[in-house]
């Protein structure tokens, strides 16, 4: 059978790196077929030039069988390669049906636009009302416009960009469903995750790319998640296992009271009556759908922002809600952001420097305005050390380093510190899974020598594999905790969408 798509020896340079060397691939007819790799591995640069953003520096591409020249998006559509971007390109003020529209001919009457939504979203099973406005929708909705904007340009191949990061459970099987259906049909799907269990149930064939480069092909399905791990980082990936014993009084020592926070952001969520209590050598997973107040609760959890009372915060018995920060390091808290560049750290700034700033006020790094920069590099070398941060020389600027090595670097800052409290966001986001191990093991090797961690995760996995308790954050209220032990995927899914209990009413807790 001839390939719907064949790439041939396609590389991609930038100056003198290459991003893509050397890549051939064939994707068939009908088939769903898994594109993996790190962050980093060059995947995002190969569907980008198979959708015409990019330009290759050597090779071609196949269509039917017949050589191609990619010359922009336009073309692809043409040809029947439509793209769901991870990041949605939607106008929010508009209707569903508007948004739809303007990837359309132009001589198409809004009714007709209309049906045809009605039509595609029924007959696929992703229930769409095209006069509904963009801004009242959930993400998983959103997510769907994209989906259907693409089947209304009868593709005959569909390039999904991790379709599921930002989707409950429940939303996910509905779109496995949908993709299924499509590959029934005959359209071909390339589909990105670094959600190996979703490759595994979904995909026929898997192309596994490595610093640019194709290490491996294979069936998913007859490899194991651990297996297809170390294929696209190159090594052995450890596993993760909680002690057998917890050093700690069961105390609890953090907590909030009622915590109502409004959001700065206009287009924000707005904290709603926060209540949690985290004890000595326990790890709290807070999950939730991207955009439901998460980057509104670790500001006020780490005292970026100010809580509504000081009662709101408390850590080890100290009433902080009104104290910033620093204040709440000097009580032996620590804080790791999700956005590690420009929040975690100074790009500009060696590691040195970028240890300073969030120890200052805590280490004895620093006296009367002078700093120690034996110590400070000194400190540097332990974190380098025992979270194996690879840099290009010693005490580099945090801009020269990837951004897995830039997230074990902001990681093992703070765990250094020995926290009794620590707050941290998306702490394996973007890394690879080897280095995803290492992080998981240090906050449960933390959390066992007593500390009280609060962990805000939109990875249900890691969720699971960490946590001792779970709840959940929509729409800026926190749902009640449950031991991780009492509650499955499926019941925190409904928690994510902001359902439900009996009759179909929002759980909002606590």
């Amino acid at each position: 059978m001839t390939a719907l798509l064949e790439v041939k020896s396609i590389s991609k340079a930038f100056g003198d790196f290459y991003a893509n060397s050397d890549i051939s691939m064939k994707i068939m007819p009908g088939e769903i077929h898994a594109l993996l790799g790190e962050n980093g591995a060059g995947k995002s640069t190969l569907v980008k030039m198979m959708y015409g953003v990019l330009r290759p520096t050597a090779g071609e591409f196949h269509w039917n069988g017949q050589p191609i020249v990619m010359t922009g998006p336009a073309f692809a559509r043409e040809l029947g390669i439509g793209m769901v971007f991870q990041h949605f390109s939607l106008f929010e003020a508009l209707t569903v049906g508007e948004n739809v529209a303007l990837s359309l001919p132009k001589d198409l009457a809004m009714s007709d636009v209309n049906q045809k939504v009605r039509e595609v979203s029924e007959n696929y099973g992703l229930p769409l009302d095209p006069d509904r406005a963009v801004h009242s929708l959930s993400v998983g909705e959103r997510q769907r416009i994209e989906i259907v904007r693409c089947l209304l340009q009868d593709p005959k191949l569909l390039i999904m960009d991790e379709p599921t990061s930002v989707l409950t459970p429940q939303e996910a099987d509905r779109l496995f469903e949908t993709l299924e259906q499509l590959s029934s049909e005959g359209c071909s799907i390339l589909y990105i995750s670094h959600k190996l269990d979703e490759v595994r149930r979904l995909c026929n064939t898997a192309t596994i790319l490595r610093h640019g480069e194709l290490v491996a092909s294979c069936d998913p399905s007859k490899e194991t998640p651990r297996s297809l791990a170390e294929m696209m980082v190159g090594t052995k990936i450890s596993s993760v296992s909680k002690a057998d014993e917890v050093t700690g009084d069961e105390k609890v020592r953090f907590s909030t009271s009622n915590l109502t926070v409004p959001a700065e952001d206009p287009l924000g969520t707005d904290l709603k009556a926060i209540n949690m209590s985290v004890r000595s050598g326990e790890i709290l997973g807070i999950a939730g759908v991207a955009g439901n107040g998460q980057d509104e609760l670790f500001n006020a959890l780490s005292g970026e922002v100010l809580a509504n009372g000081s009662d709101a915060v408390v850590i080890d018995g100290v009433a902080v809600g009104k104290q910033g920060i620093n204040q709440r390091r000097k009580l032996s808290a620590a804080f790791i952001p999700e956005e590690r560049n420009g929040h975690a750290a100074v790009g500009d700034l060696s590691l040195s420097r970028n240890a300073l700033l969030s120890t200052h006020a805590t280490s004895p790094n620093q006296r009367r305005g002078l700093i120690d920069d034996g110590a400070l590099r000194g400190y540097v070398d332990e974190v380098v050390k025992h979270f194996d941060v690879r840099a290009s020389k010693d005490n580099a600027n945090a801009a020269s380093l990837s951004g897995g090595n830039l997230q074990k670097f902001a990681v093992g800052r703070e765990m250094l510190r020995e926290p009794g409290v620590l707050i941290v966001s998306q702490p394996t986001w973007g890394v690879d899974a080897g280095a995803a191990a290492v992080i998981r093991q240090a906050l449960l090797d933390l959390a066992s020598r007593g500390a009280a961690i609060v962990m805000i995760s939109q990875d249900l996995e890691e969720i699971f594999e960490v946590s001792d308790s779970i709840a959940v954050i929509s729409e800026g209220t926190l749902s009640e905790a449950r031991p991780a032990k009492d509650i499955t995927v499926e019941e925190v899914g409904l928690l994510m969408g902001g359902i439900t209990g009996e009759g179909g009413d929002h759980v909002h807790a606590a």
